[in-house]
């Protein structure tokens, strides 16, 4: 069956752009637009912007001034606009303290604006595998795309996007996770097969003994009756002593503890999941 997707909408930002050579403030047809005329694109898929990150963009511009333009199109208002592309950089100019950033205005539909900015995000591997599946959802809801022809659009395999799409099928708190970074798209995946419940039982036996992907699909086995789990990152003969100083060391830090033991020694692995816990972990070892 011929594909009815809009021609160029799997180029990309080039698409619209229409130009080989990098983009500069100097590239023909570059304006410079006022930061308070410019709206986030409606369509962005990308939910969270680290605060630090754009600090330190900020910082650069405030320096360099912003060195890529934004790519617009025109709003409903006069001299408003939408961004198809660069919210991280117009972010960053409003804490820079710029008035006007330089960008380029192009024409894009409301289709054109979802897929270019889930472009641009995933080529930068910007978004969270829960965010990309969201935009996924909303392009086949809203502009009732196949899977095949979201693949097509952003210059991915058809079982890619349709296994990524399936990370919608999971538990509330198992998505919650994979937003704050605690598990990956393989652990969430591994789970999906089982009921709400069972994921939500699992997620913390996952996260508290830093289970991996290949540990998650056997606890998932485990619970759908088709064998037994292996203990995530244990040795296969630990001693009780040993054990015991474990549990020890980890109500003592609050944080999943793993000693590896030999004869010439060993290793004490103390595991956390955030920048909050690395605070407080290196408060506690420095006693302070």
């Amino acid at each position: 069956m011929a594909s009815s997707r809009r021609p160029g909408l799997g180029k990309g930002l080039g698409a619209l752009i229409q130009n080989s050579d990098p983009i500069t403030p100097e590239t023909p047809g570059v304006m410079q637009v006022p930061v308070e005329n410019i709206q986030p694109n409606p369509h962005q898929p990308r939910t969270h912007f680290d605060p630090d990150d754009l600090k330190d963009l900020a910082a650069s511009i405030q320096e360099h001034g912003v060195i890529q333009p934004l790519i617009l199109t025109k709003g409903e208002q006069p001299e408003q606009y939408y961004l198809i592309a660069g919210e991280r950089r117009w972010q960053a100019s409003k804490l820079a303290g710029l008035e006007n950033v330089p960008a380029l205005l192009r024409e894009a539909t409301q289709q054109e604006m979802l897929l270019l900015a889930l472009i641009e995000n995933v080529q930068r591997a910007d978004l969270n595998p829960l965010e990309t599946a969201e935009a996924y959802q909303h392009l086949a809801a809203s502009f009732n795309l196949t899977h095949e022809q979201i693949a097509d659009s952003v210059g991915k395999s058809r079982s890619a996007v349709t296994n990524t799409l399936s990370l919608l099928e999971t538990a509330p708190e198992v998505r919650k996770a994979l937003l704050d970074g605690k598990l990956s798209e393989g652990h969430a995946r591994a789970l999906k097969g089982l009921s709400h419940e069972q994921q939500t039982a699992a997620l913390s036996t996952i996260i508290k003994k830093t289970f991996s992907v290949r540990d998650t699909e056997a606890l998932a086995r485990m619970l759908k009756g088709e064998g037994a789990p292996v203990e995530a990152n244990q040795p296969s003969r630990k001693s009780p002593e040993l054990a015991a100083l474990e549990d020890q060391l980890e109500s003592a830090m609050g944080f999943k503890t793993t000693i590896k033991h030999g004869s010439k020694g060993g290793t004490i692995t103390i595991h956390y999941y955030n920048e909050e816990d690395l605070n407080t972990l290196t408060d506690k070892l420095l006693n302070e």
